[in-house]
């Protein structure tokens, strides 16, 4: 959201090449943002290449976030949970006040209040500006309910998906339609987007459950439970074109992305341009969605979302965002332009900075978003400390520039969306790191799980995707599961690779992106066994050559240093290894790994670099390793489970992760299994959450995979199933508490 203050005098806009008019009014001078993480941060940095203040609001546990940081002025409006502090308006219509603000929740600003039309008309009603559309034009097309949505289809010859888009809630009353629709359905919230209110529904014994889901997510992020019901389309691609017009009627289209590639129904990778589209499809695409901005008397950024057919490349209308997109620095790369800035430009009434004629479409972009989560457990969210953080460095910071086209009146407005992009123009690799965390920030429980957003830019596609996994290769997290790892393999699959994108891609090439777990080498044990040793006996750095230089890798009596460790792959059904270590000379090592065939390694050089390097050479090959060490949480018994151990992060020098683990002494797990016999029902957080509903009582009956507990972490909820058949005989949860990792919530007596 962006504020400026009650003042007699406001800066100049910076100059803009501009062919529809020559007058310019002056930008805001203090602008109120009222979101949080990277995209507050995003704003903040457009708005100081501009010379405009800004003005942040936080949450109690946002106090040391990033946009409080960088921002000019910051304010406190509540606690963590977004429903007593980032929604509500009366708080931050009163920090505009209170700073001289005039508020924009810049559809910029995606998420929270960006698509609320009650907001839009309240700050009115204050004499606060609102960057964004009318409040009109998000009651139009914000909801994907609206009557003026179905009469844009109709208008457009655009098809709607086949649904039931009505009012009435009735519980019975969606079932009934979804029974006539045909299964799969998709339950859908009317507002807001990112997956959030959204569960696809397979058959009729799963409706009502997955209703009451979506209608609880939807009523948290959005402030709305209602819902819609449509026919799920299993090969879809997801396509959305940008759009953005101002106050005096231009519209343009600045070309389109492909959001296919998802999970959990929310975007992980997009692109810009679509691959494979052609110049007419490109047109007719760009085409509709303008005229949806124009019939409604649209005002600044808006993007309109496409279900398209890979197979008839018929595409239906889906849903328009009266907002800026996560995605949308792809966009900026393929046009060299920033869209935060259009977005002041438009507020302060001036005209669209280029005419259609005039966009670039130069060469080809990608986005990665990194989030805290866990692939391979369902895409499950994670929370934590960023206890490491190594990240590539970015070559800009905005968009590089692209000489805009010339204006062409003649240019018909068919003629001037029908285009291919231009990759014959030389365009060096670019990347940009859009993030709104640093090392030792906390991703919390309360908002969206996503910790940054990488962004390249190529000549073409496979340019592009060869810097997307270069910067994948060097982007390094600990103390958060994260999606890194899949990203690199979705980067480097051959059917993405190809172009061959749909929205059932990771389910349909699930093997390829999710190959079996390698056994550690042999070689990797012995590097992590090394950095455990020359942690703790470091080797002495000093001119004089003195016994006591070397005494930390020898014994008091005269004998070589030796040492074994057991190490185990970050599996809990693993054998530990032992791994033994002989100093023969400061720096130089003979090693024995004692896997099921012994492994040797003579006069093994390696030293630490740093808290976090080691340099090794071993078989005659020298590298390089990152090794980052992460001690259990003091909470869990100490157990066979790895994550009750110290876990070593090794990272490759081509960016491979591998987590290796050190067992507990034998002492440690013989009392920690004390504490867990006893508990072989006990359902447990899997992260810290929020408790949205406790299904059973104490002396109920509960059958093995029965939902008992409804979790909520990032806004994603999570049902806990009984393990067990048996008799709940402990409930130590209440809904609306918060509860950390590891907890112990319900507890069912099995079955003798």
């Amino acid at each position: 959201m962006l504020v400026q203050p009650a003042v007699s005098w406001r800066r100049f806009a910076t100059a803009v090449q501009n062919t529809l008019s020559s007058e310019r009014k002056p930008h805001f001078d203090k602008i109120l943002i009222a979101n949080r993480g990277e995209i507050a941060c995003r704003v903040i940095r457009t708005a100081k290449k501009l010379g405009i203040k800004t003005v942040a609001v936080y949450s109690e546990v946002d106090a040391n976030s990033l946009h409080v940081l960088e921002a000019d002025e910051a304010y406190c409006i509540g606690p963590a949970p977004s429903a007593e502090s980032y929604l509500r308006m009366d708080k931050i219509i009163d920090v505009c006040h209170r700073s001289g603000a005039q508020v924009a929740d810049v559809p910029v600003s995606y998420g929270f209040l960006s698509e609320n039309a009650k907001f839009a008309e309240r700050l009115a009603e204050e004499g606060i500006v609102f960057i964004g559309p009318p409040s009109s034009a998000i009651v139009s097309m914000g909801s994907k309910r609206s009557p003026d949505v179905q009469f844009f289809c109709t208008a457009a010859g655009v098809p709607c998906v086949p649904g039931y888009h009505g009012v009435n809630q009735d519980a019975d009353l969606l079932f009934a339609e979804a029974e006539k629709i045909g299964y799969p359905v998709l339950i859908k919230a009317i507002h807001g987007g990112g997956g959030k209110g959204m569960r696809v529904v397979s058959s009729a014994s799963q409706f009502n459950d997955a209703l009451a889901s979506a209608q609880r997510e939807s009523l948290k992020s959005f402030g709305d439970a209602d819902v819609l019901v449509e026919k799920y389309i299993e090969r879809p691609r997801h396509i959305e074109v940008q759009v953005f017009a101002d106050t005096l009627g231009n519209a343009v289209s600045l070309w389109e992305r492909d959001c296919s590639v998802q999970r959990r129904n929310q975007k992980i990778i997009e692109e810009a341009p679509a691959p494979g589209l052609s110049p007419d499809l490109r047109a007719d695409l760009s085409a509709k969605a303008v005229a949806a901005a124009k019939a409604v008397n649209y005002v600044g950024a808006g993007t309109v979302e496409f279900i398209f057919d890979n197979d008839t490349e018929k595409f239906y209308f889906m849903e328009m965002n009266t907002r800026l997109q996560v995605e949308h620095p792809v966009t900026e790369m393929i046009t060299g332009l920033d869209l935060v800035e259009w977005q002041l430009e438009v507020a302060a009434g001036n005209p669209l900075p280029l005419s259609q004629t005039q966009i670039p479409l130069v060469g080809h972009a990608f986005e990665a978003r990194i989030y805290a989560e866990n692939p391979r457990n369902d895409f499950l969210p994670d929370s934590g400390p960023l206890l490491y953080l190594d990240t590539p460095k970015p070559t800009h910071i905005f968009a590089p520039p692209i000489p805009s086209l010339p204006h062409n009146d003649l240019c018909s407005e068919l003629d001037s969306v029908k285009r291919s992009p231009d990759t014959s123009t030389h365009v060096a690799p670019s990347m940009r790191l859009e993030q709104g965390f640093t090392q030792g920030a906390q991703i919390g429980v309360f908002y969206d799980p996503m910790i940054a957003k990488l962004v390249v830019h190529g000549r073409d596609r496979s340019s592009a995707l060869r810097a997307l996994r270069r910067a994948l290769e060097e982007y390094k997290v600990v103390g958060v599961s994260t999606n890194v790892e899949f990203l690199r393999m979705l980067a480097g699959n051959s059917a993405f690779i190809n172009g061959e994108v749909e929205t059932g891609f990771i389910k349909k090439h699930y093997e390829d992106l999710f190959p079996a777990v390698e056994t550690p080498s042999p070689e990797l044990l012995a590097q992590g066994a090394l950095f455990v040793a020359l942690r703790e006996h470091p080797i002495q750095s000093t001119g004089l050559s003195t016994p006591w230089a070397t005494l930390t890798s020898r014994r008091f009596g005269g004998d070589v240093y030796e040492r074994t460790i057991s190490i185990q792959p970050d599996d809990a059904s693993a054998d530990p290894t032992r791994v033994s270590l002989k100093s023969i000379s400061p720096g130089h090592f003979d090693i024995a790994v004692h896997s099921a065939t012994l492994k040797t390694f003579t006069g093994v050089l390696a030293r630490l670099l740093s808290p976090t390097r080691l340099s090794t050479t071993l078989n005659g090959f020298s590298t390089e390793l990152t090794i980052v060490s992460q001690r259990p949480s003091p909470s869990h018994p100490a157990s066979h489970a790895t994550n009750t151990m110290e876990r070593l992060h090794v990272f490759s020098a081509s960016g491979t992760k591998t987590t290796l683990a050190i067992p507990p002494p034998a002492y440690l797990l013989s009392l920690g299994q004390d504490v867990l016999t006893s508990s072989k029902g006990a359902l447990r957080a899997p992260m810290p959450s929020l408790v949205v509903e406790v299904k059973v009582n104490i002396g109920d009956r509960v059958e093995k995979g029965q939902p008992v507990v409804v979790l909520e972490s990032m806004k994603t909820e999570t049902v806990l199933r009984a393990e067990v058949a048996g008799v709940v005989d402990a409930v130590a949860c209440a809904k609306g508490e918060m509860v950390e990792e590891g907890r112990e919530l319900v507890n069912i007596k099995e079955d003798e």
